[in-house]
């Protein structure tokens, strides 16, 4: 190949990296221009959600010290616990569910197995809201939809069909080599020990994934939590605090406070996985070893 040519090879290389990095950097800023928006907008002085201007004439700390010193109409603090405590309890029970139902799809065989695949599968592809009536009516027998028993049936809802969306873990846990299992059943290991000794430490990244998953359902539902807990705000969570605050009679007063609530919504399930991620690298790249 003569000089030209590589010349010429190192040329084209060069002008697709610069047309890839403009793409990518295109894409990055439509991605970050609306939580730079937000960001902007929790933090301005003029109230009101029709202004004429991207950046605010004025900045203030104050939406976020109304949005949880002001409860007199909107108790934000109480939703924002209300929603924490139910993702913490969703969280651990969705785990738990899903890690063990992959385990068992995955390793064990028996009958109607590839069925109750398929009937998953297929259940999966129907969104959950279509049983919202009936699942309603199901913890209104149970006197679950009422009171203090709210949160509970919250965590029910959010948690308890959580099994059916194993395909993802099953997946990881078809990685890990049989061998393994096999060798510690040999040794004298039980299922259970095999599972919490073994699969467990090699799955971390699909369990960082469960987690972060699990502990976000909570925080961004609003169709079931408006429906269970209805007109009760005593138990609202921060989806149906953040929409009544856009609704005509507060819009005005407490936009900027909505914004200032979306920040404040988001900073758990940063702080989740900030604290996790170190744990998905590690698993990452002790799979990439092994």
């Amino acid at each position: 190949m003569s000089n030209a040519d590589v010349s010429g090879t190192k040329i084209r290389k060069k002008i697709v990296n610069v047309i890839v990095h403009v793409i990518l950097a295109v894409l990055a800023f439509i991605w970050v221009l609306p939580i730079f928006w937000v960001i902007l907008t929790s933090l301005r002085g003029e109230k009101g959600s029709y202004v004429t201007t991207f950046f605010p004439k004025t900045y203030t700390f104050g939406n976020y010290i109304r949005l949880f010193t002001d409860t007199s109409i909107l108790n934000f603090p109480k939703m924002f616990m209300n929603t924490f405590v139910i993702a913490v309890f969703t969280c651990i029970i969705s785990t738990i569910f899903v890690l063990s139902v992959s385990y068992t799809m995955s390793r064990m065989r028996f009958k109607m197995r590839k069925p109750f695949m398929n009937i998953a599968m297929i259940l999966g592809l129907f969104p959950s809201f279509m049983s919202m009536i009936a699942v309603y009516y199901i913890l209104k027998a149970l006197n679950l939809a009422d009171g203090s028993m709210i949160p509970v049936a919250l965590i029910v809802v959010f948690s308890a069909g959580t099994g059916v969306g194993f395909y993802v873990a099953k997946g990881f846990f078809d990685t890990v080599p049989k061998a393994l299992d096999e060798a510690a059943i040999i040794d004298g290991a039980t299922r259970w020990q095999v599972f919490t000794k073994i699969t467990v430490p090699l799955s971390k990244p699909i369990i960082v994934y469960t987690i972060l998953t699990s502990f976000m359902t909570p925080w961004i539902d609003f169709i079931f939590a408006k429906v269970i807990c209805r007109a009760d705000a005593k138990y609202y969570t921060v989806s149906i605090g953040l929409w009544k605050m856009l609704e005509k009679e507060y819009i005005d007063s407490w936009y900027t406070c909505f914004a200032a609530g979306a920040v404040v919504v988001s900073i758990p399930i940063a702080i989740l996985f900030l604290f996790t991620q170190k744990f998905y690298v590690e698993g990452m790249s002790g799979a990439v070893k092994g």
